[in-house]
């Protein structure tokens, strides 16, 4: 239990990736702030969390939507107090190639991908520089580093995503708060198992270990970097692909 009495809020936390990292925290003794646009799913989640033995908040919200970030983390606070952890998870996709990829496709994925963690990011660090104690870790992606066809707009937010963490990490490292990125490669989820097995098979190819990661993969590395032990890191990537990209 080394996180019992710290409040973590995560993004996009009641399915997928998300509801992982929230249930593996939250079994480190963590209460567990679930923030997710679907408010029925939030709360199916929340209630599976307690069961875990700790305290949880299901919030609903955009957070692409500056009015409701602020309301997300005002409701957080009234409840716990304070934040110690934030993940940075939500993200969509909207695929297509470039020529044909709407205008509309392009600012709907940069805005939930990769404004979310801007604007989490200011409301997060105005907490914990207070308290001079912080843990911030940004999802990101593989595709951030090598590229993907179709993926121009999913590629790009993520690639800011990476930015964006090493100059948070730079900004606040005086207030003992660190930011860091974990970019998971192929993960099998209810979004990567609809592609067709074909797509699969060749996906598999480009993967050393011979195998898709799960969820709980990438939770783990989010887990770590939550923990007081990981302090002396900030401003990394830890890739979580199986040598997909080295």
């Amino acid at each position: 239990m080394h996180l019992k009495g710290q409040t973590a809020l995560i993004t996009g936390a009641a399915r997928g990736i998300g509801r992982a990292i929230a249930e593996t925290i939250a079994k480190e003794g963590a209460n567990i702030v679930v923030v997710d646009l679907n408010q029925d799913e939030a709360q199916q989640c929340a209630e599976h969390i307690e069961t875990l033995g700790v305290k949880a908040l299901a919030l609903s919200g955009d957070v692409s939507r500056s009015d409701d970030v602020r309301n997300i983390f005002e409701k957080a606070v009234e409840t716990f107090g304070a934040i110690e952890i934030l993940v940075n998870n939500a993200g969509i996709t909207r695929d297509a190639l470039l020529l044909r990829m709407k205008e509309e496709d392009w600012d709907s994925v940069l805005n939930v991908n990769l404004k979310s963690v801007f604007l989490c990011t200011k409301e997060a660090v105005k907490l914990m520089a207070k308290k001079r104690y912080g843990r911030i870790i940004n999802i990101a992606s593989v595709v951030a580093f090598t590229g993907n066809p179709g993926q121009a707009n999913y590629s790009a937010s993520k690639a800011g995503i990476v930015g964006l963490t090493k100059t948070t990490a730079k900004e606040y490292a005086s207030r003992s708060i660190t930011v860091n990125a974990v970019a998971p490669g192929f993960i099998m989820t209810a979004m990567t198992e609809k592609l067709p097995e074909n797509v699969k098979q060749e996906m598999l190819k480009t993967i050393p270990l011979g195998k898709f990661g799960t969820p709980q993969d990438v939770a783990n590395a989010v887990l770590f970097l939550s923990l007081p032990v990981s302090g002396y890191i900030t401003g990394q990537v830890i890739h979580v692909n199986g040598g997909m990209f080295m």
